[in-house]
Order: structure tokens, then C-alpha cells, then sequence
């Protein structure tokens, strides 16, 4: 699993300003995140704007990121759902040979136990053919995946071998890397405490502003792993910033502002997200602008 150690980034769906998914935006983006040094990448995570894509927009997508990674990258495809059945039925069909793991996140919206969540997880685990990153945001879900559930899931199931936790609560993610079993990861899921989490134990990060400053930003997370620290938090206050800047009117919206600014794409979302305003997208520019 050495593979998910370092920079992830889940990669935006770059859409014409007709709302159309645009695949050359999105091939320039793959190229631009490798380039930039970034480990792996992570294909329709929330930052790719899954909930508003049609079937055969995703598997555009898909075809898309894969064809132009060319087999430079490991690949993790987002398979998620609040409903479990939905989920096992797609990994028992889905043709995964492009990708090395897949990203599932807690069920959302219907607000499971503890044990609802184990048991949800149970059932992936036991259907999927490939590694599998559990994804904690409990500012999505509106229900928190607690340490002990994480830690029984990871001991209960081999092919379970890490988490993405953007609980944003840097003692939770402390728990985690204390009692996990040898070899699970513990990835970030939130760019500013990622540096803290990595220096306290972690993995690394599945990112967003990576895929805005990759260079920058996974500079940062290997000198963290490395254990230089001063020159690690250089580069984190480096990007402090712009990092409140892209979450500041919601993501992926500010990190659509960023692809704008860099001439990658068109700022585009749909709805119910629309753009940052006038004022946030002037100070993406001038941040942009200045660093270069």
C-alpha cells in the first residue's frame, strides 16, 4: 500500500461553459498534477462532481483520466453510496482492471450508527475485488465514522487498508494512527492539517489544492514524511492562503477558480453549486499571479 503514501489529488470534472464535461480540460489537468509530482490520483471523488454527472458522463470520465494517465499513476475510483446494495452491485460489475484501490465514502444522509456504518463497510468488503479507502467527512455525511468502528473495520478485514478522514479534528486522527493495526493508512482528507497529521504519523493526503500548487503541495508532504519539518511548514504557510481560499464558497468551486487562473479549464459547476463571486475570484487571480 506503499502506493498511497504521499500526494493523492481528487481530480475536478473540468465542464464548457455549456456545462458539457470537457475531456481535453480534463486530460490537460491529468498531465498538469503528474508534472507536478503528485503520487497518485483519485477519480470521481466528491471534488468530481459525481452527484451531478449522468452514467455515461462518469464513465466518460473515466475513459478520460485513464487514457491520459497512461499507466503513469496508481488510480483510485470513487464507488460510494448511501445505499449499501447500490455499491456491492457496482463492485461485482464494474471492469476495475485500470485502477489499484477504490475510495468509498460513509453512507450520507440516512444517518447510520456505528454499527450501521461496520456493517455497511462489512458488505463492501466482502464485494469488492480491490483494495478499499474508507472516506470519513462528517461535514458531508452528517454522521462521524469514530475511531473504534475504523479500527474494527481495519482488524475485521484485510482488503480494508486505509482512510481518507477529513473529520478536520486532529485528535481523532491521532487516535486513529495510534491504535491502527501495522500497514493501514491513515491519509488526510483535509489540506490545512494535513502537514500536522503526516508529521504525527500519518500517510500523506488525498488533496484538493494539490491539484491547483502539486508542486508546492507535494513537496510539502514528502518533506513531512522525511521529517523536515521547518522546511515542510515553509511550503504549508506558502499555501495557507489560497488553501482557505478554495473552501471559502465551497469546493469544488474555488479549486475551478484556480484551474481558471492557470488557464486549464473554465471555472464551470453545476448546479446546486454555482461560482465564487467577483471578490474571491479576484484574490484566486492575484494569489495565482504571485506564485507562480
Amino acid at each position: 500500500m506503499q502506493l498511497f503514501e504521499g500526494t493523492g489529488v481528487a481530480l475536478v470534472t473540468p465542464f464548457k461553459k455549456d456545462f458539457s464535461v470537457d475531456t481535453e480540460a480534463l486530460k490537460k489537468l491529468v498531465n498538469f498534477v503528474i508534472d507536478g509530482g503528485v503520487e497518485y490520483l483519485v477519480v470521481l471523488g466528491t471534488t468530481g462532481e459525481p452527484a451531478t454527472l449522468t452514467q455515461e458522463e462518469k464513465e466518460l470520465v473515466i475513459e478520460t483520466i485513464v487514457e491520459a494517465n497512461n499507466k503513469r499513476l496508481p488510480l483510485v475510483l470513487g464507488v460510494g453510496s448511501n445505499n449499501t446494495s447500490q455499491v456491492v452491485a457496482e463492485l461485482k460489475t464494474r471492469e476495475f482492471s485500470a485502477f489499484s484501490a477504490v475510495l468509498s465514502v460513509s453512507p450520507y444522509y440516512n444517518k447510520p450508527t456505528q454499527e450501521g456504518i461496520y456493517q455497511h463497510f462489512k458488505a463492501i468488503s466482502e464485494a469488492s475485488p480491490l483494495p478499499i479507502i474508507l472516506y470519513n467527512v462528517p461535514g458531508r455525511t452528517a454522521s462521524n465514522m469514530l475511531p473504534p468502528t475504523v479500527i474494527r473495520l481495519a482488524n475485521d478485514f484485510k482488503n480494508i487498508v486505509g482512510i481518507k478522514e477529513a473529520a478536520g479534528d486532529i485528535v481523532q486522527a491521532m487516535k486513529l494512527i495510534q491504535n491502527r493495526p501495522k500497514g493501514f493508512l491513515v491519509i488526510s482528507g483535509d489540506d490545512m492539517v494535513t502537514l500536522p497529521m503526516v508529521l504525527a504519523g500519518g500517510n500523506g493526503v488525498i488533496s484538493v489544492i494539490g491539484e491547483g500548487f502539486p508542486r508546492d503541495f507535494s513537496e510539502m508532504v514528502r518533506l513531512g514524511l522525511q521529517r523536515k519539518v521547518d522546511e515542510a511548514y515553509q511550503l504549508h504557510y506558502k499555501l495557507a492562503d489560497a488553501i482557505d481560499m478554495i473552501f471559502e464558497q465551497g469546493n469544488p468551486a474555488g479549486i475551478k477558480e484556480v484551474h481558471k487562473a492557470l488557464g486549464l479549464s473554465e471555472n464551470t459547476v453545476r448546479l446546486p453549486l454555482v461560482t465564487v463571486n467577483e471578490d474571491l475570484a479576484n484574490r484566486i487571480a492575484k494569489f495565482v499571479e504571485n506564485n507562480p
